[in-house]
């Protein structure tokens, strides 16, 4: 039996089995928050110790600031969860900012929203991870020297779930989201009862990193804490921009999701600013804010290391974040010819399997590049996500001044608000960043965006050659020539002339002769017993002076389109399948090496005939 290299036809469905509309494999509210929102989740573990570390220079009087900047970032996140609620109404095929700037600001600009999210995203995976894997070798100081092999364990164990589905990663971390938001609530109930720390254990013996020569808490100090800080707000983003991964509605599922992430993030970020008011707490070296705060409201006890471990567990989950909104992106990218067409393709289950492979692939080179450190990978990290803030929401300035919908001054009010602030946030968190390595995402960004321009030029040059938006000349018969390149006479020969004469109106055999003796003596034989089996069909000899095969059929080929003008040349290659993968190495692959040459050096068509050999051949 031979089979030609054609793709099967799509069976129909049956009344009894309906199509698979794909709803199945899409996010609910809940799902999609357990999906989307872990890396905004987990950001309660390090936003408040980036204000309460930038304060701690201005001594104890600069910690009392603790709270007020904690509430202007609530109220930032108001004003984003706001934003990107309309966002998602506006543009529910999903890209959030790259979207929004595509509408309003114009294509330079959403190319800059998609390499900064691009980046951001990236990054996330590798910092969550790090972080994660960071928090296990702190409670288990023996596996700090195989950190980095424990980080891409992690990484293949996320990208694996994720290849499976999104619902399926949903699934798989709804119970730890639970539990970690479940124990940072209890910690703030419980820390709000108490009217002293129950317990200072956690710190006891860690020299405090308050300066000793404290400044005057001033608008830059709390301008540069408040930036710090809004590291917390990292992953607000990603649910505007995954809309299409929602069941219908999915712009209503999405906004649910959206302001459910907005109140749970802000109840905990606050709840954690009071109590670290109301405990008078000092930041440690190697001790979390959050480690003292559940140490300080549920004892040294199991309560404590419940929260740790879920911390530990969330850090490390929170990459998944990444996979649920860089996809996305990359299909809209790569639908708008600014990645390869490649990224828009999905898999049985809803997903898109080559951004998910594509994201783990350059997660696991910062990974290495890093060693499995978080310090390495922190100062990069979080610029970009304020980029695409900046835009989006100065992008949805223009949209409300277009549209003038209801209440839509005070949209474009809100809007412009959260634009100012997030501008702002960028420039600090970049200028204060800078020399500590965020000058290379400075480098990226324009690059990336040179990569997608040079993406965007090749693919508009092959549209111009294959005539697309163009209508096309009338199809019309040439006379058909196939070649079939052979070196022995066996029953794969007899199956590749039965198909060449059914495809062409005139079929030449070719076979590569050679001048060492062994080869002239196979080559004659092969003429002698060619001869005897009288196919009707020529076979040609092609003297070549080089151990070469690919070479030699290109040439005739070419030597054919000259020749003979007019005339449309197909080569069929013959290859036998082996019943068994293993026994593909047994092949001498001889025919992908005239496949490439032919490729290559000319205009031929080229079809590649699989003889399948059957278990019992």
């Amino acid at each position: 039996m031979s089979v030609l290299t054609t793709e099967p036809a799509a069976a129909k469905p049956t009344a009894e089995e309906p199509p698979d509309t794909g709803a199945r494999h899409k996010l609910t509210a809940v799902t999609g928050l357990a999906a989307l929102s872990l890396d905004a989740m987990a950001s309660v573990a390090y936003g408040p110790e980036a204000i309460v570390l930038v304060l701690a220079a201005a001594g104890a009087h600069g910690l009392g600031f603790t709270l007020p900047v904690t509430f202007a970032i609530a109220a930032l996140l108001a004003v984003l969860v706001a934003s990107y609620r309309q966002v998602i109404a506006a543009f529910p095929d999903g890209g959030g900012s790259y979207a929004v700037a595509k509408a309003h600001l114009g294509r330079r600009t959403s190319l800059v929203a998609a390499a900064s999210l691009v980046l951001d995203y990236v990054l996330n995976v590798a910092v969550a991870v790090t972080a994660g894997v960071a928090a296990l070798t702190s409670a288990f100081p023996e596996l700090f020297g195989h950190r980095l092999w424990i980080c891409l364990v992690v990484l293949v164990l996320i990208t694996a779930v994720n290849l499976r589905g999104i619902v399926d990663s949903a699934k798989a971390f709804i119970a730890p989201t639970v539990i970690f938001i479940a124990s940072i609530l209890v910690l703030i109930v419980v820390g709000l009862f108490r009217d002293a720390p129950v317990s200072v254990e956690a710190a006891a013996g860690h020299a405090s990193v308050l300066s000793e020569n404290a400044t005057t808490v001033g608008a830059l100090l709390l301008l540069k804490a408040f930036a710090s800080g809004c590291s917390a707000l990292t992953g607000v983003e990603a649910i505007a921009n995954a809309v299409p991964s929602f069941r219908s509605p999915a712009a209503r599922r999405a906004q649910r999701a959206e302001v459910a992430l907005g109140a749970v993030l802000g109840v905990m970020l606050i709840g954690l600013a009071v109590l670290i008011s109301r405990f008078g707490l000092q930041p440690v070296e190697g001790v979390t804010v959050l480690a003292q705060l559940a140490d300080a409201s549920l004892g040294h006890g199991i309560g404590f290391y419940v929260v740790q471990f879920a911390t530990m567990v969330l850090l490390a989950l929170s990459a998944n974040t990444s996979f649920g909104g860089l996809p996305v992106l990359l299909k809209l990218l790569a639908r708008d010819n600014y990645l390869p067409h490649v990224f828009g393709l999905k898999a049985d289950r809803q997903v898109h399997r080559h951004g998910v492979l594509a994201l783990a692939a350059v997660s696991a080179a910062l990974l290495l590049f890093s060693g499995g450190d978080t310090n390495t990978l922190v100062p990069l990290f979080a610029i970009g996500v304020f980029v695409g803030f900046t835009i989006a929401q100065t992008g949805m300035v223009l949209h409300w001044l277009q549209e003038r919908g209801p209440r839509w001054v005070g949209k474009t009010v809100l809007n412009g608000l959260g634009a100012l602030l997030t501008g702002v946030s960028a420039i600090v968190v970049t200028a204060t960043k800078f020399h500590d390595g965020a000058w290379l995402i400075v480098v990226a960004l324009p690059l990336l965006v040179a990569a997608f321009e040079a993406v965007h030029r090749a693919y508009a040059r092959i549209g111009v050659r294959l005539g697309i938006g163009r209508i096309p000349e009338p199809p019309h018969r040439d006379r058909s020539l196939v070649i079939v390149p052979v070196s022995s006479l066996t029953r794969l020969t007899s199956e590749a002339l039965t198909a060449a004469v059914s495809l062409g109106d005139e079929v030449r055999a070719v076979t590569v002769a050679h001048p060492d003796p062994e080869d002239r003596v196979q080559t004659e034989a092969l003429a002698r017993d060619w001869a005897l089996w009288n196919p009707g069909v020529e076979l040609v000899r092609l003297p070549s002076e080089r151990r070469s095969v690919g070479r030699p059929v290109a040439a005739y080929v070419r030597k054919l389109a000259e020749t003979e003008p007019g005339t449309r040349v197909t080569v069929l290659i013959p290859e036998a399948e082996p019943a068994r993968l293993w026994q593909r190495i047994l092949q001498n692959q001889r025919g992908a090496v005239v496949a490439h040459a032919v490729r290559r050096d000319t205009d031929a068509v080229i079809c590649r005939l699989r003889f399948r050999l059957s278990a019992t051949d």
